[in-house]
């Protein structure tokens, strides 16, 4: 079946009612279709997770997304009414960032996402996200299907991005919920314990060491003891002890270094950069590194890009040699003189037009440099045959 407008669907059932007697105590519905226990906490709750996760959506919605085509020479940009709608306003309320942002983010934080196309006299109209929308299993055990406000779609009428199919069921996105969760939990953990010691109610303990021949193994005789020592008529008051009894040297409480909270956070922040790939200094660890930078993005940004490139390549396009493709170049770590030295190299070489180059670098095209020219006399490629040089020469290359 093809794309259709599906507030024209009838709501169809989904599931049968749960069984009679059969009571649920302490669940929250936290994702649609999935039943998490009490005190599940959302990925994004973490900051570190909310700050991995963001970036890479933003990174990605800030790609241009091109319609391509094979051709005999190579494959060329297509520039038509269904790569612009795709390209700069595939959602009408919103752009093309925010709309591959989501996808992107919920793919991460979910598993997976889910886009219901809109038709109008076979003319794609609108592409809304369907945040609400879930996947299960048919209840005759076919394929599954998708279940959005109520109606129940095909698979091949909704566009469902997935990431990491889940080994028991392929058809479904498994995501990374399951690995960040402890993390998550973690460093939920550690937030309450370092707002705890921050706070002026919560006074650790202070460590006292004492060189003293009483036993102070016994709870009544230690209680004494401070009681005689240490306990004072008023806050002001000094505390004054025996020279030969006690030895203090700098009663303070612990700090968070001495509860390693320090050490515990960027763990954890590590453990959050490796799951989703992401460098370091995304998420507060480490300092800028430009090969990790780029290798980030080729090793994560575009296996995550491929995804939406495929699944929009199979439900909206008909045409066998037509496929949607993400513009990544923007999003490399180049120096502005590396992009100026590869531009020259590329031009003077007949490579790349002048006007090429200058796109690279930001600027405004030019007159007369929309040709290709070749090294030496920087003449039209098409032009080399006429140099002055080469008029009158034999055949064997002598001249006359």
């Amino acid at each position: 079946m093809g794309l259709f407008d599906y507030f024209t669907r009838k709501p169809k059932q989904t599931r049968a009612d749960a069984p009679s007697g059969l009571s649920v105590v302490g669940i929250t519905l936290n994702t649609p279709g999935v039943i998490c226990p009490s005190g599940y906490h959302p990925l994004l709750d973490a900051p570190e997770v909310a700050a991995a996760v963001w970036r890479i959506a933003d990174m990605i919605g800030s790609m241009t997304i091109h319609q391509m085509q094979n051709t005999k020479d190579g494959d060329v940009r297509v520039r038509d009414n269904l790569a612009r709608k795709v390209d700069i306003e595939p959602w009408s309320l919103g752009t093309r960032q925010g709309w591959t942002s989501w996808i992107t983010a919920t793919m991460l934080s979910e598993g997976e996402a889910f886009v219901l196309p809109r038709t109008s006299g076979g003319l794609l109209m609108d592409l809304p996200p369907a945040p609400d929308a879930r996947a299960q299993l048919r209840s005759d055990g076919t394929p599954y299907e998708v279940v959005y406000k109520g109606l129940t779609f095909d698979p091949d009428e909704v566009l469902h991005f997935r990431l990491r199919p889940d080994p028991r069921y392929p058809w479904k996105g498994m995501g990374l919920r399951v690995q960040l969760q402890s993390v998550v939990d973690s460093i939920l953990q550690t937030s309450v314990t370092k707002q705890s010691i921050m706070t002026s109610d919560y006074k650790p303990p202070v460590i006292i060491g004492v060189n003293s021949d009483a036993d102070l193994g016994d709870a009544d005789l230690r209680t004494a003891f401070l009681d005689k020592i240490w306990k004072r008529n008023s806050p002001d008051e000094p505390v004054v002890i025996p020279s030969d009894l006690l030895t203090v040297t700098q009663p303070k409480y612990m700090s968070l270094s001495d509860l390693a909270i320090k050490d515990g956070v960027e763990l954890d922040k590590k453990a959050v950069a490796g799951l989703f790939g992401v460098p370091g200094f995304m998420v507060g660890v480490g300092s800028f590194n430009r090969d990790e930078y780029n290798a980030f993005i080729s090793g994560v940004l575009l296996p995550l890009a491929k995804i939406i490139e495929q699944e929009l390549t199979k439900k909206l396009l008909l045409s066998a040699d037509r496929y949607f493709r993400f513009n990544p170049r923007s999003l490399y770590a180049y120096d502005l003189k590396d992009l100026a030295s590869i531009g020259d190299e590329q031009y003077v070489r007949g490579l790349m037009q002048g006007n090429e180059v200058r796109d690279w670098l930001g600027l405004s095209p030019l007159p007369g440099l929309d040709k290709l020219v070749i090294l030496e006399n920087y003449i039209p490629a098409d032009k080399v045959g006429d140099q002055k040089k080469l008029e009158g020469a034999d055949s064997d290359g002598s001249e006359n």
